[in-house]
Formats: C-alpha cells, structure tokens, sequence
C-alpha cells in the first residue's frame, strides 16, 4: 500500500496550476448518458474517483475516448445495461448521479444503494423523493433501488434539505422531462451552475441553477455539445491553506477566487495576506512576524464555509496562536483526522460536532493513517509543517481529489515522496 513520507519545517513557495473540478467533472461525465450525441469534457483532473465513473459509464456501454491532457469524449449511443452495481457504488457515492439520467432517456434505472460511509450518512431519499413526484415508480430489489418511468413529467420539488447530489441528479433527469420542473431549496454550489451550463450547451432549458430556486423546462432529447470543466475550489483552498501553515508565498493559477470567499475570509482572519486576480490566488505572510492567528469556523453549504475545508483549516489551527473553535453542521463524524493530528502533538478536544483546538509552539513528525478524502489533506498540511518526518498511509484516500499532489507540493519546494 502506497504512503507519502513528508520531511516538515519547509515553507512552500512559487507557484501551482489548479486542476478540474472532482465535483464538477463527476455529474458532467453522467451528463453524457442524457445524449445519443457525443459529449466532449476537457479540463478532467486525473483522479480515482474519475477512473471509477468512466469505469462505471463503460460497463454501460458508453464509448469513450480519451484525449491529451484527459480531455474526455463520450458517446452514449448504446446503452445495454443501465445499471449501477454495488461493487461500483461502495468505492464511489457519486455513482449515484446515473439514477436521473438513466431514468430520464431509457425509462429505467438500476442502482445499487449506496451503504454507510465514512464521514457519515448520505442518504438518497431526496433523489427518489423527486423522481417519485415526477412520476417514477420505485421498488427495491436485493440492495437496489429500481426505478421506471416511461417517460418523467415537470413538477414542482421542494427539498426537505440541502443537497448536492439531489438537486443534480432531479436536474439532469428534469432536461427530458415533459413539463416544466422547479426544484425548491436546492444546492447553490459551484458545481451546479458549471453542470447547468453543460447541460444548456446539450440544448437543455435551465434558470436559475447557483440559486435556490431552479426551473427546468424540458425538452424531447439533447444533443452533442463540449465543455470545460471549472478549476477544483477544494484544491484551490487546499494549497492556499498549505502555504498558510508553513509561512510561503504561493500563487495559485488557473483558479476561480469568486467561489472561494468564505475560505479567503477565514485566511485573512488568520493573519494571511491575499491578493486576487481573474483567474489566481496569491497567499503570503502578513507582517513581519507572519504569525497565524486561530479562526473560529462553522461548516454550512454554500456560499457558507465549505466542508470539505474543515479538516484543512483543523491543521493549520494547531500551529496557530490563540484557540479556534470549530463546528461541523454537515456530516456527523468528520473529524476522525483529530485524534491523527495529536498523534503529531496537536491539542485539540472533541466535543460532539465540535472540536476546539488550541495551537502548539511546534508539531512533530509521526506515522498518521488517512480515513477519507479531506482528512488525509490535513495530515499532509500537518506534515509540511511539523518537525523530522510524517509518514501518511492510506493515500488512495487523497488519490480520490487531488491529482499529483505530491508532484505539485515538491514543486513548491516540499520536500515529499511517495513510497511503497
């Protein structure tokens, strides 16, 4: 099993090229089961989670090719299994994003539940909630949720609760429907409006889509069309957090500040100074000491502050002067990467969702374990910052998000490697 082993107490510096969205790239490869057309995506990070989808759309029988730099053409002109199984579903949660658009075009969908996870529970009641209000039927058969429609009619969908995945899977299947749809209370992230605006170049009629309020009318089939993946903000916030820690300055590039504020907010309460353009990102010591102050934050979805930056913003707290309190409202077991970090040194004490976490003088290198995506971005932040060496195992978590992490952090000048 591969590790990374990080030799700590280096500020990064220079400057990183950001990659694709994870969160963006995933709906949109679904997108390319609405269409009998081709579908040509650029700008797809090279990630596990991809290589799982495309794996996925390829047992389907979706046709797919590969360009430079992983720009990705689909063409879904002969579906014969229009299914999702369990063995793809346990590794990856976002398979779930092909119960819409197989419903949608083929009136039918087969797909496996998705089981716990990690972080918490992600239930998919939203998604059959309102695919069963605009007409579907569902049954469940041995752990799959089967759902059929002959063909999905608009209606108005109210969400009992926030979600990202849902308010994606009703819009793509809302694009064939007959009728118009309104999706109420739904996801305002990023990623849903980059979605919507590949959507739109398929020839699919959507307003509102960044909104809480989503109208969708729908039309008898979409066509070709290419798009371009947005920047990853998760990555951005990442490498802009990293650079805090360890008291660099790095530019990020090929970013999009606008869907960041929240994140750029809690960094210059942290003493960080920033500095923005169209499309970068400068962090840099502020001061002459370029002492970090500890933030107070509160996860919520967007434009609030990001969960999937919580665990980054816990590491750079531990090295901070002062006492951050931190509350997670997403998911309820997300800080299993604390009792990691005090395998480091770290002083933090966990209270129900919230952990308060007061900083050190100085953290020192250990052998830490990842358990999930976010959480293994935060021991790697741990690592760059800590004394001697820190040894990360488990990566095939961060291989999940973040494309040669290892490659662009040495390019910044952190001494890391991947080992056996």
């Amino acid at each position: 099993m591969e590790k990374l082993a990080i030799e700590g107490g280096i500020s990064l510096n220079g400057e990183v090229a950001i990659s694709g969205a994870k969160n963006a790239a995933l709906p949109i490869l679904c997108a390319g089961l609405l269409t009998a057309e081709p579908l040509i995506i650029s700008n797809v990070p090279h990630l596990r989670d991809v290589t799982t989808m495309l794996s996925l759309l390829g047992q389907m029988g979706v046709n797919i090719s590969v360009h430079d730099k992983l720009g990705i053409e689909l063409h879904a002109s002969n579906i014969h299994t229009p299914e999702a199984p369990y063995e793809m579903v346990k590794t990856m949660r976002a398979s779930v994003l092909v119960l819409g658009p197989l419903t949608a075009r083929f009136g039918e969908a087969r797909v496996s539940l998705p089981g716990g996870c990690a972080i918490g529970l992600r239930p998919v009641d939203q998604h059959l909630k309102g695919l069963q209000a605009m007409g579907a039927t569902i049954s469940m058969d041995h752990g799959y949720m089967i759902v059929r429609a002959p063909r999905l009619k608009g209606v108005r969908i109210c969400m009992d609760l926030v979600t990202v995945t849902g308010t994606e899977n009703l819009m793509m299947a809302a694009t064939l429907a007959e009728g118009t749809t309104i999706i109420e209370n739904a996801a305002r992230e990023p990623e849903i409006p980059d979605l919507a605006a590949c959507l739109t170049a398929m020839g699919a009629k959507i307003k509102g889509a960044g909104s809480d309020t989503i109208t969708i009318e729908g039309v008898d089939k979409l066509h070709g069309a290419s798009h371009s993946v947005m920047p990853d903000r998760i990555e951005t916030g990442t490498f802009l957090v990293a650079a805090a820690a360890t008291g660099g300055t790095v530019r990020v590039t090929g970013a999009r500040p606008g869907t960041l504020d929240a994140v750029l907010d809690k960094l210059r309460e942290a003493g960080v100074k920033i500095e923005t353009g169209t499309d970068w990102i400068t962090v840099a010591p502020n001061g002459t000491n370029g002492k970090l102050r500890a933030v107070n934050l509160r996860t919520a979805p967007y434009p609030a502050f990001p969960t999937d930056m919580q665990a980054q913003f816990v590491a750079l707290n531990t090295v901070a002067s002062g006492t951050g309190v931190v509350n997670e409202t997403i998911f309820e077991n997300r800080f299993m990467h604390v009792q990691e970090l005090q395998r480091l040194g770290a002083d933090i004490e966990v209270e129900g969702n919230t952990a308060i976490v007061k900083g050190v003088e100085h953290l020192d290198g250990a052998t830490v374990m990842a358990t999930d995506l976010r959480a293994s971005a935060s021991l790697v932040i741990a690592g760059l910052v800590a004394r001697g060496t820190t040894v990360v195992d488990r990566i095939y978590h961060l291989d999940r998000g973040y494309e040669s992490i290892e490659e662009k952090l040495s390019k910044l000048g952190a001494r890391i490697r991947r080992v056996s």
